[in-house]
Order: structure tokens, then sequence, then C-alpha cells
């Protein structure tokens, strides 16, 4: 059987972790900055995690 090919798009949008969990970047960070706070914005860039219910269909998306 051949190997499973990983999704091209989610390889660009998702990192997985040492211990296996997936981060992604937070949404609402791309225009209409100028009416969002500092604090929001800087909140906004830190990564974030992917949901538990959501991992499974990353991870095969991955082929991990």
């Amino acid at each position: 059987m051949p190997k499973m090919k990983t999704n091209s798009s989610a390889k660009k949008r998702f990192k997985v972790t040492g211990s296996g969990k997936i981060k992604r970047a937070k949404a609402f960070k791309r225009h209409i900055l100028t009416k969002k706070s500092n604090k929001r914005k800087t909140r906004l860039t830190a990564p974030g995690l992917v949901s538990e219910a959501d991992s499974a269909n990353i991870k095969r998306l991955l082929a991990i």
C-alpha cells in the first residue's frame, strides 16, 4: 500500500509539538487592526492549540 500524502494546506498551517499537541495561529490579525488594542494584537500573535475534538482530523491530514 502506498504512503499517505500530507495535505499541503495543513502542513503550512499547523505544527506538532514535542508532546504531540498541534499548534495553530490565531485568527483576527490580518486586517482592520486600527480599532484593536495593542494588548489584543499582541495576544493574537501568540500561538494557540487545536482542540482535542479537531486534533484527530488534523493529524490525519498531516499523515502522523
